[in-house]
């Protein structure tokens, strides 16, 4: 019998301040398995916000105030107040999504059907406390190595052990993706891609959107949530409000072996 649909997202690097939970070590975490390995990367980070400026900035991706305020964000991690995570995530892809504001009936069911992987926590159910924080799951950090590589082996039993007979929406992105081995106990596997069909030279062409990803995900996350949605064909009645629908022509639906494709295009 399959069960209730799992989606993975990303974190995101938009972030509320502040909180009002108790620390993180003190918090209650839905994947506390996993609670030695985060201490583990976690001392690694502050260890290295010691460093030099510019091995700081080469390993956060920012520069000036921005890496000053990281720096301290990560230096007090461990003792600094929490929000849970789909609160404190305020990027694109979560404003478009609009956790705190939907009815109570669709955030307890983002609650057990999301799960959020993250180069410092590894996987975040979505009312798991967390501080602010800065490092990307394409790090690489001192004394661990590349993250998504180091994360592997620890976080797939727990995803795939998860993932037992659901559909999941994969919405991860490359470097996240790399964290987790193949979901051999779901159901079905189903990616997204979200394509313009475009006039370039006199003829229509279709181009993969990049830029505007995370942003598209958002509505399709709700959605897939609100409707139960759990196989490629179940997107026929969702209308982006950018316009994106489904194409069944170009999607990809490999059942029982490999992951499937969702094509939404958009007429441009």
């Amino acid at each position: 019998m399959s069960r209730a649909p799992l989606l993975l997202l990303p974190p995101s690097e938009g972030q509320a301040p502040g909180g009002d939970g108790p620390p993180w070590a003190a918090g209650p975490h839905r994947f506390d398995t996993l609670d030695g390995s985060r201490r583990e990367v976690l001392g690694a980070l502050v260890a290295a916000m010691g460093r030099a400026e510019p091995e700081r900035a080469a390993l956060l991706g920012v520069r000036g105030a921005r890496l000053a305020a990281a720096t301290a964000a990560n230096l007090g991690a461990d003792a600094a107040p929490t929000l849970p995570a789909l609160v404190r995530y305020t990027g694109v892809l979560y404003d478009a999504l609009g956790y705190p504001a939907l009815p109570a009936r669709l955030r307890r069911r983002i609650d057990a059907q999301v799960v959020v992987l993250s180069g410092l926590w590894g996987v975040l159910a979505p009312t798991d406390p967390i501080p602010e924080h800065k490092l990307k799951m394409g790090a690489t950090l001192p004394g661990i190595g590349g993250l998504a590589r180091w994360w592997r082996p620890r976080l797939s039993p727990v995803v795939d052990d998860l993932a037992a007979r659901r559909t999941v929406w994969d919405l991860l992105p490359g470097e996240h993706a790399a964290a987790l081995a193949p979901l051999r106990s779901a159901r079905s596997v189903i990616r997204v891609r979200f394509v313009d069909d475009v006039a370039r030279d006199g003829e229509r062409r279709l181009v993969t959107v990049a830029h505007w990803n995370k942003l598209l995900k958002g509505a399709l996350v709700r959605h897939i949530v609100e409707h139960q949605v759990d196989e490629v064909a179940g997107l026929a009645e969702f209308t982006h409000p950018e316009g994106y629908a489904l194409r069944p022509d170009l999607s990809e639906v490999h059942p029982g072996h490999g992951p499937s494709t969702a094509v939404l295009v958009a007429r441009r």
